[in-house]
């Protein structure tokens, strides 16, 4: 028997329909610039396997600190206040 895969996107085939597919990334998407105490939205787009977990899609947080390509941002979600290292092609201003 063949053990079932347990990824992000496991069971969520409807997540990879038509309008979910990642596309051709463009230089503008990927070269992005926030600053500290900055507002932004989370939009998974683009690459599959960098995507942050499908709970966090449109949540709104704040960036707290620049780490390599990606940034820190500070989400409230399920009553908490969660930190999330997140790649620059997924965050968009508010």
């Amino acid at each position: 028997m063949v053990k079932r895969s347990k990824g992000l996107l496991a069971k969520r085939s409807r997540h990879l329909s038509r309008h979910h597919k990642p596309s051709a990334q463009r230089v503008r998407d990927v070269i992005k610039y926030f600053e500290v105490g900055q507002r932004v939205a989370i939009v998974p787009k683009g690459n599959v396997r960098n995507i942050p977990h499908p709970r966090y899609k449109g949540k709104i947080g704040i960036v707290t600190e620049k780490r390599k390509r990606g940034y820190v941002v500070e989400v409230v979600s399920m009553g908490s206040k969660k930190k999330l290292v997140v790649d620059a092609l997924h965050i968009e201003k508010v």
